[in-house]
């Protein structure tokens, strides 16, 4: 961990990364996750919590920004795949929302 790092990163797994993905984990299980003190961001450094961010504008880290961006629209695609399967558990429509919302994030990231 480099303490004189002064960018603002993303988290590896930036799906999973934020209050949105938290309070999921929690109306679904009825408890709600500890954020870690330290995590794997995009560019692969070990980071303070603190030291990162879910929202674009917030992150300054160009390798971290690249991979938000890579993985949002990885995500958006994802979505689309699974939601055409049979026995999906998301409508059509619920998928493509999902992909809109992963696709305009990835495109905040790219700016």
């Amino acid at each position: 961990m480099d303490e004189t790092d002064p960018h603002i990163h993303v988290e590896e797994k930036v799906a999973q990364a934020g209050a949105a993905y938290r309070n999921t984990i929690a109306s679904t299980l009825g408890r709600v996750p500890d954020a870690p003190s330290v995590v794997t961001t995009g560019c692969a450094r070990r980071v303070p919590y603190a030291m990162t961010s879910p929202h674009p504008e917030r992150v300054t880290c160009l390798a971290c920004r690249e991979h938000a961006h890579r993985e949002h629209l990885r995500f958006a695609d994802q979505a689309e795949r699974l939601s055409r399967m049979p026995g999906a558990v998301i409508t059509g429509d619920q998928a493509a929302e999902a992909a809109r919302w992963h696709r305009e994030l990835a495109r905040r990231f790219s700016g």
